[in-house]
């Protein structure tokens, strides 16, 4: 199954420019990798997955009037999700210059006006209430709920992509919820999770 069947075959929502977007970010992402080294995702099938590992959570997520994605690199989870929801304002928080001119140069080029991308570390980044702060790949549950405390407030949800090493990093008072697909653990972290 491809990626647009399998998407609908889970009856994810996505805007009638999705498709076109991933085909010309998926173009431009296989021409840079090649030079920069973004990511070690190298061929279709696999940033194919990555894709719908990003987008799923649209299938339990409720609308968010904006995102902060921690440590974005290539794009995943942040610059996908961005092209998935129009209507929420994406901030990308990426510290190494080669991914965050890609992001940057993605959103030139796909005209992407919900995206803001942050070359920095998240550490150094001005203090901002975010409805929805997503992360992934990048650390263990306790450093992000850390980097992310300035970026957040009793109604903000916390989703991080995890594996399955994420049952040892929870600490047991924390209200969350655990999303299981074949490849992957969601940690929702907010009050009411879904």
């Amino acid at each position: 199954m491809n990626l647009k069947t399998t998407l609908e075959h889970d009856n994810i929502k996505l805007p009638d420019d999705f498709f076109y977007n991933i085909q010309k970010y998926k173009e431009h992402l296989f021409k840079w990798n090649k030079i920069h080294n973004l990511t070690g995702a190298k061929d279709e099938q696999t940033i194919d997955a990555f894709i719908y590992d990003a987008v799923f959570p649209l299938s339990f997520l409720k609308e968010t009037k904006n995102l902060l994605d921690i440590g974005t690199g290539a794009g995943f989870p942040g610059m996908i999700l961005a092209m998935a929801l129009p209507q929420t304002e994406v901030t990308l928080v990426e510290p190494l210059k080669k991914r965050a001119s890609f992001l940057q140069f993605i959103k030139a080029d796909l005209g992407l006006k919900n995206v803001r991308v942050l070359k920095m570390r998240v550490q150094d980044m001005q203090s901002e209430i975010f409805s929805l702060v997503t992360s992934r790949a990048v650390t263990d549950t306790k450093m992000l709920l850390n980097l992310s405390k300035n970026f957040r407030d009793e109604d903000s949800k916390l989703l991080f992509y995890k594996g399955e090493r994420v049952y040892d990093e929870l600490d047991e008072h924390i209200k969350h919820k655990i999303i299981k697909t074949k490849n992957r653990h969601y940690l929702l972290i907010g009050e009411d999770q879904c």
